[in-house]
C-alpha cells in the first residue's frame, strides 16, 4: 500500500489507530510509524487540532524527534504543549539555532522565557543573538553554528579541526576564514583541503568573497544577489565586518519559495500567509479573504453609479452589449503587463536604471496591441449590425483602455516599490477593479462625444 492510500485509511480510522485496540488499528499504527518523518509531519498538519497532538504524543521516542524537525513552526508549538521538560530539551537539541529562533518568534514573552531556560547556555546565547534581528533579514535566517578557520592554519590543522567538530557543527562546501578578532577575511573550498599539501597555510590559497551580506539586509534582496552571482552560500557580517553566520543553499531555497508564495498571494490581493494553509484557523482565513473582497466590492459599486449616470449612452444601439468586452480587455492587458514587470523586478532583470527602456518598449507594444484589438473590435461591432459611429466609439474606446491599462500596469509597480510596498499588489483584483471604473468612464465619455458630434451634424 502506498503512503497516500495508507494515510487515507488512517484518517478514516483515526479513533482505532489512536487506541490501537483492534488488529486493524495496530497494523495501521505500525505502518504509520514506518513512514518517512516528512510524510508523518504533513499528515499531522492536515488533522484537526485536537487529534494531531494526540497522534504525535503516541509516536515512539526514536521517531518523535525526527518528525518534530519536519513540522511547521505552528505545529511544533502545539507538539511542545504535550511534552515533558526532558522531551522539550531533546526536541530543542534536534533543531539548529536559526530554526529555534524561527520557532520562538511565535511565542509569548512568558513562554519564551520558560523555553529559553531549557536550552544549553551556548545555544541560548545564539538564539538570543538571533532574536535581535528581524525575521525577514539576513541575520534572521542565517545559520550561526558553522565552522570557521584561521588564516594561519595549515591544511593538516584544518583537517584535524574538521574531524574533531563534526557533526556538532555544520560544514559547508565553502569554509570561511577569519582573523583573531573574528573579522571575515575570505573563504576556501572544502576540496582545497584535499588538493593542497598538509604543510600549506590557508592564506596561501584563500579566495576573496564574491558577496558579503550585512545582517540587516532584507532576505529577498540577499536571495536575488545570491542567484545573480550563482552562489549556494553567502557569509553574513555585522556592520564592523564581524563574521556572524552563513546563508546556505537550504535557506536560499526557503527564501525563494517564501517570496514567490507571497508574491502570488499579493497578486490575488491577499496579505501574505506565513503558515501553511491548514495551520491557519478557519476564521483567520475568512477574515483575510473577506475584508479585501468587501473593499473591492465597494470600489466596484462605483461602476454601477457611472453606468446609471451615462444611462442615455448605454441605451443607444449596441453600445451596452460591448461594455463587458471593453472592461475585460482593460483588466486583461493591465494584469498581463504588470505580471511581466513584477516578475522582472523580483528577479532583478528590471531595475530603476533600465526603467525608461522598459517604458519605451512597453509603450510601443501597447500601441500596437491597442491598435490590433481596436481593429478587431471594430469588425466585430460592424458584423453585429452597429452603425459606423458606434463601431468607431467601441474600437476607439477599447484602444484607449488597453493603452492606459498597459501603461498603468508598467508604472504602478515602480510607484509601489518607491513607497516600500510590494509591487505584486498592483496585479490581480486591484488593477482589474481600477480598470473597470476607468474603462466605463473612457467608454462613456468617448461614446458621448461621438454621439454629440452626430447630433450637431444632423
Amino acid at each position: 500500500m502506498n503512503a497516500e492510500k495508507l494515510l487515507a485509511e488512517i484518517r478514516d480510522n483515526i479513533d482505532i489507530v489512536l487506541t490501537k485496540e483492534s488488529v486493524l488499528g495496530e497494523s495501521l499504527w505500525k505502518a504509520f510509524i514506518g513512514l518517512h518523518p516528512a510524510d508523518i509531519a504533513d499528515f499531522l498538519g492536515e488533522l484537526p487540532r485536537e487529534q494531531a497532538p494526540l497522534l504525535f504524543a503516541n509516536l515512539p521516542k526514536s521517531a518523535k524527534m525526527d518528525v518534530f524537525e519536519e513540522l511547521s513552526d505552528l505545529m511544533k508549538g502545539l507538539a511542545l504543549e504535550g511534552m515533558s521538560d526532558q522531551e522539550k530539551v531533546d526536541a530543542f537539541r534536534s533543531l539548529a539555532a536559526d530554526e529555534l529562533t524561527d520557532l520562538f518568534d511565535q511565542f509569548s514573552d512568558e513562554d519564551l522565557k520558560s523555553y529559553l531556560a531549557l536550552l544549553q547556555k551556548d545555544v541560548r546565547e545564539q538564539v538570543l543573538s538571533l532574536l535581535q534581528f528581524e525575521p525577514d533579514s539576513a541575520g534572521g535566517i542565517m545559520t550561526t553554528d558553522v565552522l570557521t578557520l584561521m588564516k594561519d592554519f595549515t591544511v593538516k590543522q584544518a583537517i584535524k579541526l574538521l574531524q574533531r567538530v563534526q557533526p556538532n557543527r555544520e560544514i559547508h562546501l565553502h569554509i570561511y576564514v577569519v582573523d583573531k578578532e573574528h573579522n571575515l577575511l575570505g573563504y576556501i573550498r572544502l576540496e582545497s583541503l584535499v588538493l593542497h599539501k598538509p604543510e600549506e597555510r590557508i592564506e596561501s590559497f584563500m579566495r576573496s568573497n564574491e558577496l558579503v551580506v550585512r545582517a540587516d539586509e532584507d532576505q529577498e534582496e540577499v536571495a536575488k544577489e545570491m542567484v545573480h552571482y550563482g552562489l549556494t552560500a553567502a557569509p553574513v557580517v555585522s556592520s564592523t565586518n564581524k563574521f556572524l553566520g552563513v546563508i546556505s543553499s537550504e535557506e536560499l531555497v526557503d527564501v525563494l519559495v517564501e517570496e514567490a508564495t507571497e508574491d502570488v498571494q499579493r497578486m490575488a490581493s491577499l496579505p501574505p500567509m506565513k503558515y501553511p494553509y491548514f495551520d491557519i484557523p478557519f476564521f483567520r482565513v475568512l477574515y483575510l479573504r473577506s475584508y479585501v473582497l468587501v473593499a473591492l466590492l465597494i470600489a466596484e459599486s462605483f461602476s454601477g453609479t457611472l453606468i446609471r449616470h451615462y444611462g442615455h449612452i448605454m441605451k443607444y444601439g449596441i453600445l451596452a452589449s460591448f461594455l463587458p468586452m471593453l472592461i475585460s480587455a482593460g483588466g486583461n492587458s493591465g494584469s498581463q503587463t504588470s505580471a511581466v514587470v513584477i516578475q522582472g523586478l523580483a528577479s532583478g532583470e528590471i531595475t530603476v536604471s533600465n526603467m525608461l527602456r522598459l517604458l519605451s518598449r512597453e509603450f510601443y507594444v501597447s500601441i500596437l496591441s491597442a491598435s490590433l484589438l481596436g481593429i478587431i473590435s471594430f469588425l466585430r461591432a460592424y458584423f453585429v449590425g452597429g452603425s459606423l459611429m458606434e463601431c468607431i466609439a467601441i474600437s476607439a474606446s477599447l484602444a484607449i483602455i488597453v493603452l492606459i491599462s498597459s501603461m498603468l500596469g508598467t508604472v504602478i509597480p515602480f510607484i509601489l516599490r518607491r513607497f516600500n510596498i510590494d509591487p505584486a499588489f498592483s496585479a490581480g483584483p486591484f488593477l482589474a477593479t481600477l480598470m473597470d471604473i476607468l474603462g466605463i468612464v473612457i467608454y462613456c465619455r468617448v461614446s458621448d462625444f461621438l454621439l454629440h458630434q452626430i447630433a450637431m451634424s444632423s
